[in-house]
């Protein structure tokens, strides 16, 4: 088992342990925890824990700089197509569990609804990029 394997390891028994949609990490400790480099640990966070899993990161750096690894409580992750519908779901999931604000999601419904997207003839297919995207960019 490789190094990356053991991190992914290690933070899913964390989450599992905390019986929590939420889990919150410092880099840095984490890195010594494994003897090595934050970027290391970055890594396995942005392939591992990302929306296509399941999963929204967001993080807060200087002074005490945490990642927070939040589950998202969804039917499925983002595969390559999404309805509306299921979007906004996904959106107002985000908000109720305190990923996003409010404003935050209605901008984000905005860009994902059918209105916006009405050019496209692969509306669910371009939704569903959009949305990866959105969650891979928030910043609490």
């Amino acid at each position: 088992m490789g190094i990356s394997d053991r991190i992914e390891a290690f933070i899913l028994e964390l989450m599992k342990q905390e019986r929590d949609e939420e889990l919150k990490i410092q880099r840095n400790e984490l890195a010594e925890v494994f003897g090595c480099v934050p970027s290391q640990i970055n890594y396995v966070i942005s392939t591992r824990f990302n929306p296509d899993k399941g999963y929204v990161v967001t993080s807060r750096r200087g002074g005490g700089g945490y990642v927070t690894i939040r589950r998202i409580d969804y039917n499925s992750p983002i595969g390559d197509k999404i309805s509306e519908y299921d979007a906004f779901a996904y959106i107002k999931k985000l908000y109720d569990c305190g990923t996003i604000t409010a404003r935050e999601g209605k901008i984000m419904q905005e860009a994902v609804s059918d209105i916006s997207l009405y050019r496209t003839s692969d509306k669910d297919g371009v939704r569903a990029d959009i949305l990866k995207n959105l969650l891979k960019n928030i910043e609490s």
